[in-house]
C-alpha cells in the first residue's frame, strides 16, 4: 500500500484548476508562461477574438495610458502574466459589470 504524503509528487485539484492556458489557435489550448510575447499577450486578453482591430496597437494604448507594464528582454517587448492579470484588475475595477 502506498502511504504517500500529497505534497510528494501529486498536484492538489486547487492547484490544477488555477493553471493559466492560452488558447492555441487550433481549438485547444496550451499552458501559459509566466513571461509572454505581444502575440501570447493578445492571445491572453483574448483581444483577437472581440473585434478589436488591432490587437497590438491596444497593447500599446495600454502601456501609454499607464495600464499595463511591459517588459523589454533585448529588442523584444515582453509581458509579465502579473502584470496582464493586474490590467484585468484595474479594469474590472474601472467598469464593472
Amino acid at each position: 500500500m502506498n502511504h504517500r504524503k500529497p505534497s510528494e509528487g501529486c498536484i492538489a485539484y486547487s492547484e490544477l484548476t488555477s493553471l493559466a492556458v492560452l488558447p492555441d489557435g487550433n481549438g485547444g489550448f496550451t499552458p501559459c508562461p509566466d513571461l509572454l510575447t505581444e502575440d501570447e499577450a493578445v492571445r491572453f486578453l483574448r483581444l483577437d477574438g472581440i473585434g478589436v482591430e488591432n490587437p497590438a496597437n491596444t497593447l500599446r494604448y495600454y502601456r501609454k495610458k499607464g495600464l499595463l507594464r511591459a517588459t523589454q528582454v533585448g529588442k523584444c517587448i515582453r509581458y509579465r502574466r502579473i502584470e496582464l492579470d493586474g490590467l484585468l484588475d484595474r479594469l474590472t475595477e474601472a467598469n464593472p459589470r
